[in-house]
């Protein structure tokens, strides 16, 4: 399980990548390229990583359901996914 601070960076990341997004897609768009840079770094969407809904985990995330593997797995195997089942041959 991901610490709390790391899941609180990433969603203050999430905050500040939606709040600047019309301000940098007209700064692009304009060219103004100076104006971009004097933006806060965590405002660019490239700094956001996907992270697992419930445990937070960073890798081994599954963007169809928004899980990691590790999670994905376990509740696949409860029968808590809809529509998944585990494969036999």
């Amino acid at each position: 399980m991901a610490k709390e601070s790391m899941k609180a960076r990433e969603a203050k990341r999430e905050a500040l990548v939606a709040k600047y997004a019309a301000k940098r897609k007209a700064l692009k768009e304009a060219g103004d390229y100076e104006a971009l840079q004097k933006l806060p770094a965590n405002a660019s969407p490239v700094r956001l990583h996907n992270r697992c809904k419930l445990t937070g985990r960073p890798r081994g995330y599954m963007r169809q359901f928004g899980l990691s593997r590790v999670t994905f797995r376990e509740m696949a195997n409860q029968g808590l996914i809809p529509g998944v089942k585990k494969a036999s041959w």
